[in-house]
């Protein structure tokens, strides 16, 4: 079953912090996912991100294939990933670059993999650029759900979750029907999954696609369009705010339907530093709520999501 969802508005213009905090915490207590406005990214730095994704992704495999993804950085071609193994068993019919923090704020040094500045000219400050302002709209956001949840603003900043920031920036790109194999007709562009990290800030470029499931024991699920919003973001909760949150925030199952043209995505999963441990929050378990997850590193959570969706380390 489908359907439309109209899902809650944040918006980060509000000078009454509190209210701002309440409809956040309900926000991703019944949704798990909500609209962000009046977040402070201008329209032309993301234009100009799309426009340097649809040429990467324009260029030649050979040449994608120079920054095939090593260290959880660079080139994922299409069926290299599975996020569901029932939806798409022969992988997500989709193509994808992952890029951490840039150089001057990392302490890995340059794990990123760029094409050669004469061969997609100026992309690589396009995308560092918006990283860093990217980064600071999820840290604003993160500290409202701190505040949301009965703790001080700055929590997720004082356990490490930021420092070094551990964040992955994804331009993806979802090919019409035609460009894949016609017997993978009924596949999705991306398998019904949740995100494994904190919160996940996704900007689209107005195709349709994205679905949530708001509720996945429920049978038969339930599948709602999330509709492009001009100038918002989409936010959705992802697996380690649900273990932080003790499962009182979502994170909501969603997919993206095979589209019937040209989709371009850029998602940036907000993940935990490798060393910050994620355990239940004090205020959102007691007696009667116990924590329903032992505490967890999160590399080694990262590890065991990396094994099930590439198959690797």
């Amino acid at each position: 079953m489908e359907g439309a969802l109209q899902l809650p508005m944040i918006d980060l213009s509000s000078t009454d912090r509190t209210l701002l905090a309440d409809s956040l915490r309900k926000a991703c207590v019944e949704n798990g996912f909500f609209y962000l406005r009046n977040h402070g990214i201008g329209e032309e730095l993301i234009q100009r991100v799309f426009e340097g994704s649809r040429r990467f992704f324009g260029l030649s495999l050979e040449e994608k294939m120079k920054l095939l993804r090593k260290n959880h950085r660079g080139y994922s071609p299409l069926y290299s990933e599975m996020l569901n193994s029932n939806d798409n068993p022969k992988g997500d019919p989709k193509e994808s670059i992952y890029f951490g923090a840039p150089e001057d704020i990392s302490p890995y040094g340059n794990l990123n993999q760029w094409p050669p500045q004469e061969v997609l000219p100026c992309w690589r400050s396009t995308m560092e650029e918006y990283y860093k302002t990217i980064l600071c709209v999820g840290k604003r956001v993160v500290s409202l759900m701190a505040v949301a949840l009965n703790v001080d603003e700055d929590f997720f900043e004082k356990v490490g979750a930021f420092d070094p920031p551990a964040a992955l920036l994804r331009p993806l790109r979802y090919p019409i029907a035609g460009e894949i194999d016609s017997s993978d007709k009924h596949m999705h562009g991306a398998g019904a999954h949740t995100d494994c990290g904190m919160i996940t800030i996704l900007v689209t470029d107005g195709v349709p696609g994205l679905q949530v499931c708001r509720d996945k024991l429920q049978k038969p699920q339930i599948w709602e369009d999330v509709h492009h919003l001009k100038g918002a973001f989409i936010v959705n909760i992802g697996d380690m705010m649900e273990r932080w949150t003790n499962c009182l925030f979502k994170s909501t199952l969603h997919r993206v339907t095979q589209p019937t043209q040209e989709r371009y995505s850029v998602a940036m999963l907000f993940d935990p530093s490798p060393d910050c441990v994620v355990e239940c929050l004090k205020s959102c378990c007691n007696e009667s709520s116990p924590p329903r997850f032992p505490p967890v590193r999160a590399a080694d959570y990262h590890k065991e999501n990396y094994k099930v969706t590439y198959g690797d380390q």
